[in-house]
């Protein structure tokens, strides 16, 4: 039997390897902490779960137009007027599965075989899988300067004319750092000018610390929604802990969405109703949970910014957003998958490999859940890997002894 070249050759995603690998290691009774997902633990908001539960409870629950309710729709356009001083119509905005499936419909609408679209190291793990699968070819950027901060420079030396479109996302999965408006500002300038996409993943814009904000790519453009070639990308599930709804959206010129329209009928042919209720429920709902999951989580980075600090041999660029730190561990081990392997059969912690983020010899660690989490997955690392943390721990009711160093 033969199968698909390219599904292939598509790698699977190493978050959703290691949430399987971590249920089963609890299944079997092992005291395992995950540092490795994306999640938030608050609950979702009231006005959701409301919303969703007066939609199941009519028993009416069938399709509904593949682009989105009109009341979600509604409901975007307003938070789009609120956080990016921006007016657009129903007819610029998409609701699909999830920002993912967003971003997935962008890439397929607008890329032909061997285009290729710039992705920014450190990168969320599903770009370039996803413009594979496009039939693009992802084309990375690393910085070399250790910040995390790309140049617009090494951008603009990568451009060809089969360049079709370049993935911001700030603040950034998974190191954290928001870019700049200088850098921003340039990027946007520059793809105006060549007729370039910027796909703007904006999912994690309002879990921002310290007072810091990141300027939307709107800002630094004139042209309107038609016209630019800026598609922003958002939804419910980071901003709002509401992961499991699936519920996001892409906001474009309206020839464009019709062309995702399409493609999304073809594939799902609508999103759950009742789950785009329950968005609609959060977005018009008291936004001050969102301050609390923001100020939780800014608690949360400070906690582990301590913890990491006390590591010999560790370097972390604090992050300025989102929940995701990216140490460097390149002082025990430069094989990020072996490293991470290793700490979870040694140690009961999950952490993501640096090498699927496009940055070799770190680690993504989470630090969207508890501070006990966060305190005890760090101490039981530092015991795995630092020879100056003490030889003994308990690990559950285990008592464990590093014989390995």
């Amino acid at each position: 039997m033969t199968y698909s070249t390219l599904a292939m050759s598509i790698a699977e995603s190493p978050t959703l390897r290691l949430n399987e690998e971590a249920r089963l290691l609890r299944e079997r009774g092992e005291a395992v902490i995950h540092l490795g997902i994306g999640e938030p633990k608050n609950r979702a908001p009231m006005t959701a779960i409301l919303g969703a539960t007066a939609k199941l409870s009519t028993g009416d629950i069938k399709y509904v137009p593949t682009d989105g309710l009109p009341s979600l729709k509604k409901a975007i356009i307003r938070y789009t007027e609120e956080n990016y001083d921006r007016l657009v119509a129903p007819e610029n905005v998409i609701v699909s599965a999830g920002a993912k499936q967003s971003i997935f419909n962008i890439l397929y609408s607008i890329l032909n075989p061997q285009d290729e679209v710039i992705i920014l190291a450190p990168y969320w793990v599903s770009y370039p899988e996803m413009v594979k699968m496009c039939y693009g070819i992802p084309v990375i950027v690393r910085p070399e300067d250790g910040t995390f901060h790309p140049r617009f420079e090494d951008i603009e030396r990568v451009v060809t004319s089969s360049t079709k479109a370049i993935i911001l996302n700030s603040p950034n999965n998974p190191s954290g750092i928001i870019f700049s408006d200088e850098f921003v500002a340039k990027i946007v300038d520059f793809c105006e000018r060549k007729g370039i996409y910027i796909i703007s993943d904006d999912i994690y814009h309002k879990l921002v610390f310290d007072g810091k904000r990141p300027t939307p790519a709107w800002k630094f453009t004139n042209k309107d929604i038609e016209n630019t070639k800026v598609i922003v990308v958002n939804g419910v599930a980071k901003t709002y802990g509401m992961t499991g709804f699936r519920i996001g959206w892409a906001i474009a010129p309206r020839r464009l969405v019709e062309i995702m329209t399409n493609v999304q009928g073809q594939i799902t042919t609508c999103v759950a109703p009742f789950l785009q209720v329950a968005a609609e429920g959060a977005l018009l709902g008291l936004q001050s949970i969102v301050e609390q999951l923001r100020l939780t989580i800014q608690n949360n980075r400070d906690v582990i910014m301590n913890e990491l600090r006390t590591f010999t041999g560790v370097k972390c660029v604090k992050p300025e957003g989102t929940f995701y730190c990216l140490p460097d561990f390149r002082a025990y081990k430069m094989d990020s998958v072996a490293l991470s392997e290793f700490l979870l059969k040694r140690a009961y912690v999950v952490t993501v490999p640096g090498k699927e983020f496009g940055m070799e010899g770190h680690l993504r660690l989470s630090y969207s859940g508890s501070i006990k989490e966060i305190t005890e997955g760090i101490a039981r690392i530092k015991w795995a890997l630092d020879p100056n943390s003490p030889n003994e721990i308990y690990i559950g009711d285990k008592r464990m002894v590093r014989d390995w160093l």
